[in-house]
């Protein structure tokens, strides 16, 4: 088994395809679907995990935020309730960056796909959990927000890193 270090270096004209089809697939999902959050989490959440593989720490940010900006715009996934989006998004983006860097420095150090996915899309699911949880007691939020931010996440992150393994393995380096 050869040895993966991230990012994976791809040829500059196929490198730049793949970062204008993560960045685009990123926004347009959550923007143009909206629902069900099964299909679109697993999209966004391979978004992440792709972003981790195949690009630099410098281009993975805009696939951090994109999603959530793409739902606050077009008020899908939450109807009524996008206003309360606000409050979730730091939240959201920080648990991005922790779904993404995490899974970064674990593949990196252990080479074990299955573990460094497993770690970081719990690590995702129990930080915006955790913040939702808190800003339902403290009335910022309402509690369907413990639903949407809840298991589903851990579900989607896991299926948006098989999606990914799948892609990376289609590509051969």
């Amino acid at each position: 088994m050869s040895k993966l270090v991230l990012p994976i270096v791809l040829p500059s004209r196929l490198y730049l395809i793949t970062l204008t089809t993560v960045s685009f697939l990123s926004f347009a999902v959550p923007f143009s679907l909206g629902h069900p959050q099964i299909v679109v989490g697993l999209i966004v959440n391979a978004s992440l995990f792709l972003a981790a593989i195949f690009f630099p720490t410098k281009f993975i940010y805009s696939i951090i935020f994109l999603p959530s900006l793409a739902v606050l715009s077009r008020g899908l996934i939450f109807g009524p309730l996008t206003p309360f989006l606000v409050f979730m998004m730091p939240f959201i983006w920080s648990a991005n960056w922790l779904l993404v860097f995490s899974f970064k420095t674990l593949i990196n150090q252990s080479k074990n796909y299955g573990l460094a996915m497993i770690v970081s899309a719990l690590g995702k699911f129990l930080f915006l959990f955790s913040s939702a949880f808190i800003l339902v007691n403290l009335k910022f939020i309402p509690k369907i927000f413990l639903t949407t931010m809840g298991l589903m996440q851990f579900i989607t992150a896991i299926l948006g890193g098989v999606t990914a393994f799948f892609i990376k393995k289609a590509y051969k380096y």
